[in-house]
């Protein structure tokens, strides 16, 4: 049977303090063009009535009411840093409307974090008011199935850890990376769509650049390329104008469809 279609909507293309970052009057964060307007980092994927968002940032209540996103039928965590899960919290109007837990999945290190960052979610203690009702689900790097579709954990670098980009359907999402193994990259061949983090020119320890990316997807050939996780060294504008003309600069809204299989 053939894999469903796919609709992506970019919730937030933004670095980890967002653009425009506080305190900042530089030309991009001053910007009036809306694309230069980046919550932090996360997706949602709609197929056959279900929505899987990757990644639960702090702006997550803004980002579900501009969406807006319905109903929430399941969680991918790439990672534990603070700009991918501190919006948990904010997932209960979906348990109320819905009425049963909401599976997460996670890698056992963000787990871990998860779980203490949250602590009264997951103590077991009663509670005289709501808290999030949620599925912990472990990441052991083996493909998810979800409502007929299969999320694949690709494994990429960050920094001095490993954590993981997805790949479902004909697209894959890696944020958050400045390394992608050879293993990696040969898991990625025949895409449609491909995300990458690319936050900006010059070098950075732990996160993409802009001429990485772009030799990243001249290597695996993707039929559409997005770059996402930017900061505010690039306004949008004049840094997609740069680009070869299968590459874009993601905004937060953008709105893709893919096909459910490469």
């Amino acid at each position: 049977m053939a894999a469903p279609p796919i609709q992506i909507v970019v919730l937030g293309s933004g670095t980890s303090v967002g653009v425009p970052t506080i305190g900042c009057d530089c030309a991009v964060c001053k910007s009036m063009d809306a694309r230069d307007k980046r919550l932090r980092p996360s997706i949602l994927v709609k197929y056959e009535g279900r929505s899987v968002l990757i990644d639960v940032t702090p702006d997550f209540r803004a980002q579900a009411l501009r969406a807006p996103i319905e109903r929430l039928d399941a969680v991918l965590f790439t990672h534990g840093h603070a700009d991918h899960i501190l919006g948990l919290d904010d997932v209960r109007p979906f348990n109320f409307r819905q009425k049963d837990p909401i599976p997460f999945y996670a890698a056992p290190g963000p787990m871990v974090t998860i779980q203490r960052v949250f602590e009264y979610i997951f103590d077991g203690r009663k509670k005289v008011t709501h808290v999030p009702r949620l599925d912990a689900r472990s990441i052991d790097g083996s493909p998810i199935e979800l409502f007929g579709l299969t999320f694949e954990p690709i494994p990429v670098v960050h920094g001095c850890q490993t954590i993981y980009g997805f790949r479902f359907g004909a697209a894959a999402y890696l944020t958050d990376h400045n390394e992608i193994p050879e293993e990696s990259m040969a898991r990625l061949t025949g895409l449609d769509v491909l995300f990458l983090d690319a936050l900006r020119y010059k070098p950075h320890p732990t996160h993409s650049t802009v001429d990485r990316s772009i030799r990243t997807v001249e290597a695996l050939k993707p039929k559409r390329a997005y770059f996402t996780h930017i900061g505010h060294d690039l306004g949008h504008e004049r840094a997609e104008s740069l680009l070869p003309p299968n590459i874009r600069l993601a905004y937060d809204g953008l709105e893709i469809s893919v096909a459910g299989s490469a």
